[in-house]
């Protein structure tokens, strides 16, 4: 029988492994050197915290699942009801199709389904793909229909501690704001980065707990900005993001499905709530395409 991820497919590239399932077409795992640089899920287990998933064609909270496109108001399930949103939108339960495969490499493919609530025409791929750089993940999502929908994109993956405990872990992002937020988890606004929230530097993880998203990353000269991870041994995860990841969200983990075995790292192209306030948000026309890529090494 199928596993409940879907299908699986399996890449390799000197002494990296990874694992994509068919279901969110969601990183099950990535192991390099048999280190965990992911917290792995089992192939017949739904992903506890959408690990790996793909956030598609929004990423986090929307506030009561209501948006207003193109004049018409539209509902989409709630699917987190303690706070009245629709999370993490529609493409991370849905059944990828592999596309295309190498060894080393794998594209994923969703025509995602219209419904009352997204009522468009969405294709999207995701292409996995271990080099002696690491893993590289491009999602492209292209309108098919013949009037504009609203887009954006962003990427769940939980990322290990290796041997110790997150507390040991030290975390560093180039972002210069942070994103306020309502009782909701849901954004009031954005402030330079103060206190914890300045994470330029390497800053410790003992005894903090995050839930928060930040904006204005600082880009390099190549146009990526970072994230990086360092554990108690000082092996080092290195995450990065194209420009088109205008915001980071960075959750340690504190409820029981996760209780802080790792900490999610998700480059976004928008906040959450950008189907309500526009902010940041992506207006694909007929036939036009977008891609972000990303990706993550271990040093």
């Amino acid at each position: 029988m199928t596993p409940k991820s879907g299908q699986q497919v399996t890449l390799s590239h000197g002494d990296q492994v990874a694992t994509i399932a068919a279901v969110g077409a969601a990183l099950r795992e990535y192991k390099v050197g048999g280190r965990d640089v992911v917290v792995p899920f089992e192939a017949d287990e739904l992903p506890p915290a959408f690990n790996g998933m793909v956030l598609a064609p929004w990423p986090n909270r929307l506030q009561d699942g209501v948006y207003t496109f193109g004049g018409q108001e539209l509902q989409v399930p709630i699917s987190e009801p303690d706070r009245g949103t629709a999370l993490h939108g529609l493409a991370c339960w849905e059944r990828w199709e592999v596309d295309s495969v190498s060894p080393s490499s794998v594209t994923m493919a969703l025509e995602l389904p219209a419904s009352p609530g997204y009522p468009f025409q969405l294709t999207l791929t995701t292409a996995y793909s271990l080099s002696d750089a690491g893993l590289t993940i491009t999602t492209t999502a292209r309108n098919e229909g013949d009037g504009p929908l609203p887009y954006g994109v962003g990427f769940h993956p939980w990322f290990a501690p290796g041997e110790g405990s997150l507390d040991e872990c030290s975390i560093q992002l180039t972002a210069a704001s942070n994103v306020t937020v309502d009782d909701r988890l849901l954004p009031t606004g954005a402030v330079p980065v103060d206190g914890k929230f300045d994470i330029r530097e390497a800053t410790s993880l003992y005894g903090v707990s995050f839930d928060d998203a930040w904006v204005d990353p600082i880009l390099d000269a190549e146009g990526r900005s970072w994230c990086r991870l360092t554990a108690g041994d000082g092996a080092v995860t290195e995450i990065w993001a194209d420009s088109e990841a205008t915001a980071w969200q960075i959750c340690t983990g504190d409820f029981p499905s996760i209780d802080r075995a790792g900490v999610a790292i998700e480059p976004m192209s928008c906040i959450a709530d950008a189907f309500r306030t526009g902010e940041r948000l992506i207006t694909l026309e007929p036939g036009e395409s977008h891609s972000l890529t990303w990706g993550m090494r271990l040093s």
